[in-house]
């Protein structure tokens, strides 16, 4: 799952909707994704995924940098989407797969003031498909849940399951102020911590969201990589008279504060000591070349990928 950045809406009409599915039928094709159910909604999404390959954070690197991409296009504008990196959980599939489709699908009117009067008048989840109202996608995987669900009448047995209401075990796992890293009984999260030892970065949350932030280091490798300099040229200043002659170094800053959530001093002292109201200007100028070239925003947002998917 993923919220757009300081809660803006990530999904503004019909054509940015279409755009994420079809991203996500690209990371079916290049990446062997698994998808089993699916709801987009206007400032966030869910996703109930298998990745067979064990490729998630590239798959989600695809997913998220691409559709950011589009709909930097569709709307004119440049810079993140996301607040941050994909908040991702561990679901035991036996036992809690079936429920948590339930509580995907119901998204839409568990809000407090629903947006359709009726779930299958929704269009965008994967909830009329399960009810074969609409040709389902070749990459939306049906058969788990109805296998889970044991029905012979699966798509009527599947309404009647959905309209039951959220497990209250499912809403209550939500509610919480930090959330587990896995979805299952005790015994499953103590197998998955047993076997996993520390948590990957696949299942931890997002900075700002109960997770664990990327660090400057990650983000001056990441920048340095795909505007193809040497990480330490980021780290030096700038020759008196040549402030904008390394944008890789100003880009960097940016996504300190952006990924990272360092404060303006902070960067500073990273960045060889520079004065905070320094370390303001230069982003504040990156910003506005970003935002008046194609190729800047281009390695901007290849750079900003790159962090994202370096698995932080």
């Amino acid at each position: 799952m993923n919220r757009g950045l300081a809660r803006q809406k990530i999904f503004l009409n019909a054509d940015c909707y279409s755009a994420f599915l079809n991203t996500l039928a690209e990371a079916h094709q290049r990446f062997q994704v698994q998808v089993h159910a699916y709801c987009l909604m206007g400032n966030h999404y869910h996703l109930l995924i298998h990745t067979p390959l064990g490729n998630l954070s590239r798959a989600m690197r695809h997913i998220n940098g691409v559709y950011t991409q589009r709909f930097n296009r569709l709307q004119g504008r440049d810079g993140p989407l996301f607040r941050g990196r994909y908040k991702a959980i561990l679901v035991e599939a036996d036992s809690y797969h079936l429920p948590l489709t339930r509580y995907i699908h119901r998204n839409p009117i568990e809000t407090r003031q629903p947006l359709v009067d009726s779930l299958e008048a929704y269009r965008w989840s994967s909830y009329p498909a399960f009810l074969n109202l609409c040709k389902s996608p070749d990459w939306l995987y049906r058969d788990f849940t109805y296998a889970a669900l044991g029905r012979r009448d699966k798509y009527q047995g599947y309404r009647q399951f959905v309209e039951q209401g959220v497990d209250e075990e499912v809403a209550a796992f939500y509610e919480r102020q930090r959330q587990s890293p896995f979805l299952g009984g005790e015994a499953f999260q103590a197998e998955m911590r047993s076997r996993l030892g520390e948590i990957p970065p696949e299942v931890n949350g997002v900075a700002g969201d109960g997770g664990t932030s990327v660090g400057h280091v990650t983000i001056v490798e990441a920048v340095a990589t795909v505007f193809e300099r040497q990480a330490d040229d980021l780290y030096k200043r700038s020759a008196p008279g040549r402030s904008g002659a390394n944008p890789a170094r100003a880009v960097a800053m940016w996504l300190c504060q952006d990924l990272a959530g360092m404060t303006l001093p902070e960067i500073g002292a990273v960045f060889g000591g520079v004065h905070y109201s320094a370390v303001s200007q230069a982003v504040r100028r990156i910003k506005e070349k970003v935002r008046g070239s194609a190729e800047l925003s281009r390695l901007f947002e290849a750079a900003r990928g790159e962090v994202l998917g370096s698995g932080l």
